[in-house]
């Protein structure tokens, strides 16, 4: 019984996050010209005064996609009668919303009515890796904006404790190939961890040893230094590499190093397949690049909305 409520649970996920609408490149060329333009000055700008957003943009956008496909649905307020994704746990640590809303303005202004908040969010993620240094890619566009936003929903996300099968279940459901999984988990070359998302690998590991023995020893010292058992420093944490404004692949050789910050990081390792890919795109950033540009376009094409937002914050 239990294996078919998980098998109809499936289905319906990917019956909600199918690329059945067609989107296209072009989609805006005629109604909304300088759209693109216009949701870059508003990255650009962001980016002047914090150098966090590109890292909040592209996670926003990843937290999206995953819950009942692209839609925004992570952009809406909660209200008196519903506990909005945004203020789901996982969630509480996304920013930078001002960002889309401030886009979104932008482009109300010049073309009213006429582009979706989920749009924006995904051309706001692709201009977070372009400014950070990493590649630029055409983004189809088309999508509609979702009317539901749930904070219970966002169990569904992929937690930074997964082991590799379970990171394997949670990407296939919604079309996505270890490759996938393994180029998307390179977004986190952008950001910062706090301590509970990887406490779990510095302090009772396990009955035999008190840290992850698959941590590099002087790694592990540093990160439980800033992370302390009974930790008591709000927003303390550790960037997730060493370049963690720019994008690169440095989070791979990281890896390769003993070197990484969630379990999910280092889940990567425990199979031949991503292990072989994690090396390819330690090795090489423009195969890191290439495989990265093709996994955003793939998740970024779950759609599942059904209006445009004039704002990103409610339902209209």
């Amino acid at each position: 019984m239990a294996f078919l409520v998980a098998l109809v649970s499936a289905f319906l996920i990917l019956q909600i996050l199918s690329p059945t609408d067609a989107l296209s490149t072009n989609y805006y060329d005629h109604a909304c010209p300088q759209l693109e333009a216009t949701v870059t000055a508003a990255v650009k700008k962001a980016l002047v005064n914090d150098n966090t957003v590109p890292a909040a943009l592209l996670r926003m956008h990843f937290h999206d996609c995953f819950i009942r496909g692209c839609d925004g649905s992570v952009l809406l307020n909660s209200t008196r009668g519903n506990t909005a994704e945004k203020d789901g746990p996982p969630n509480i640590s996304l920013h930078a919303f001002y960002v889309i809303d401030n886009a979104k303005k932008a482009v109300e202004a010049l073309c009213p009515g006429v582009v979706s908040c989920a749009d924006i969010l995904a051309l706001a993620a692709r201009d977070a890796v372009s400014l950070s240094g990493g590649p630029t890619w055409n983004v189809p566009k088309g999508r509609l904006d979702g009317r539901i936003s749930m904070a219970s929903d966002t169990r569904q996300l992929p937690a930074p404790i997964f082991n590799i099968s379970q990171l394997q279940q949670s990407f296939s459901q919604r079309g996505l190939s270890m490759e996938d999984l393994v180029a998307l988990s390179g977004g986190h070359t952008l950001g910062f961890a706090h301590c509970s998302s990887f406490q779990n690998r510095i302090h009772n590991f396990s009955p035999a040893a008190d840290v992850d023995p698959s941590l590099s020893p002087s790694f592990a010292a540093n990160l439980r230094n800033v992370c302390p058992l009974h930790n008591t420093v709000k927003n303390a944490g550790s960037t997730m590499d060493s370049t963690f404004t720019i994008f690169d692949n440095v989070y791979f050789k990281m890896l390769l190093q003993g070197q990484s910050i969630f379990t999910s990081d280092q889940a990567l390792l425990t199979t031949p397949q991503t292990k072989a890919l994690v090396t390819k795109f330690a090795s090489s950033q423009q195969e890191f690049n290439n495989a990265f540009i093709q996994s955003m376009i793939k998740m970024s094409s779950l759609t599942g909305g059904q209006e445009i937002r004039l704002d990103c914050k409610v339902v209209r």
